[in-house]
C-alpha cells in the first residue's frame, strides 16, 4: 500500500488507524496474519457510505511496525473485511447496541465530513499503483 496526497474514491483510499497493528503468532512455516484498524468510504448504487473495519494480510515475516505492514500488504483485491456501515439512514453491521453506537461515533461523523479523514486515522491508502 502507499499513502496519498488527495482523496480520490475511484482510488478505494483507506485511512488508517496507525497505532492499532495487530499480529498474531507465527505459524509453522513462519508467515504471520497481521492487520490494522481502518475506515473508508465507497459507493453502493449511488450512495455514499462510510465502512469500519480491517485490513488483514497473511505476510511472509512478522512486519516490524505498521508501516513495514503496509509497504508488506500489497494485494488488495479483496479490500477491507467492513464491521459497520453506515449510508446515513440505515446501518448495517453488529448487532449488539454497545458496538453498534460505537461503530456510529466514527461512522456518522465520517460521512458528514466526507471526504476528510476522521480524526485518529492516517489517509489516504490505496493499493491502486501511483
Amino acid at each position: 500500500m502507499h499513502r496519498e496526497t488527495r482523496f480520490l474514491i475511484s482510488r478505494k483510499p483507506y485511512a488508517i488507524d496507525l497505532d492499532s497493528l495487530t499480529v498474531a503468532e507465527p505459524g509453522p512455516r513462519g508467515s504471520v496474519w497481521a492487520g490494522v484498524s481502518a475506515v473508508w468510504f465507497r459507493r453502493r448504487r449511488g450512495v455514499t457510505v462510510a465502512c469500519t473495519g480491517t485490513l488483514r494480510d497473511l505476510q511472509d515475516t512478522t512486519p516490524a511496525d505498521v508501516h513495514a505492514f503496509l509497504a508488506a500488504h500489497t494485494d488488495g483485491r479483496y479490500g477491507g473485511t467492513a464491521h459497520g456501515r453506515w449510508d446515513g439512514e440505515r446501518y448495517w453491521g453488529a448487532q449488539e447496541p454497545f458496538q453498534m453506537a460505537l461503530d456510529l461515533t466514527v461512522l456518522e461523523p465520517m460521512l458528514a465530513a466526507y471526504p476528510d479523514v476522521p480524526p485518529g486515522y492516517d489517509g489516504w491508502w490505496t493499493f491502486q499503483p501511483a
